[in-house]
């Protein structure tokens, strides 16, 4: 079955440059079209996109407040964020939201076409070196910093310790195969403590993992 694809971004050309880099690749399937983050929730509910390709900076709703509310659905499609600077503020804020990752608008047209069948498949889209460098660079001093980081220990506390382990190991950008060599598991246990974390911690992706594990000072 085709990859449902829904873009919004407010610039006409570059809906029509996704929407050509998208049609070649023969499993995509672009079913929709918007130039607002207003206009996500209507076109989510009647086309049931697989993944959406979201503009971060729009006039009206911006790609943030689109994301907060469609990731709020049940059974919400994946999203990715495009973005022209990879240190921009908004986009840690749609991650923490539950975006799977993200890409910059001048991204080779091959690796946007990998990054929707990645997220569409439930991968991350972000290298560890990215998210530190994103995280490093955006989320301020250490004022806003050490409330954060204790936060995120006060809730990473819920986990077994085995589930702990796993956690820093996707904080580190470990796939399933690497974290069971790893720490000495099968990957189906390894599926089973991600899953078991993400319920615990009421989380969307391993994306939000990573980034709790990386406020904790763990990583």
């Amino acid at each position: 079955m085709s990859i449902r694809v829904l873009l919004v971004d407010d610039d006409p050309l570059v809906r029509a440059g996704l929407r050509l880099m998208l049609g070649g690749a023969p499993d995509l399937e672009v079913v929709a079209e918007a130039a607002d983050g207003g206009e996500v929730g209507p076109l989510v509910a009647a086309h049931s996109p697989d993944v959406v390709l979201m503009d971060i900076r729009m006039p009206g709703t911006d790609g943030l407040a689109a994301t907060e509310a469609l990731r709020g659905r049940p059974e919400p499609p994946e999203v990715i964020v495009l973005t022209t600077f990879h240190t921009d503020e908004h986009v840690l804020r749609a991650l923490r939201a539950g975006a799977a990752g993200f890409v910059l608008k001048d991204t080779p047209p091959r690796e946007i076409v990998e990054a929707v069948r990645k997220v569409a498949a439930g991968e991350p889209v972000l290298s560890p070196a990215v998210t530190q460098q994103l995280i490093a660079q955006v989320s301020g001093g250490d004022a806003q910093r050490r409330p954060r980081a204790e936060a995120a220990r006060e809730r990473l506390a819920v986990l077994g310790e085995r589930e702990r382990e796993v956690a820093t190991a996707v904080g580190r950008g470990k796939a399933n195969a690497e974290i069971a060599a790893e720490l000495y598991m099968s990957v189906p246990t390894v599926k089973t403590h991600v899953s078991r974390i993400l319920t615990k911690l009421d989380l969307n992706n391993r994306v939000q993992i990573a980034l709790l594990v990386h406020d904790a000072g763990e990583v």
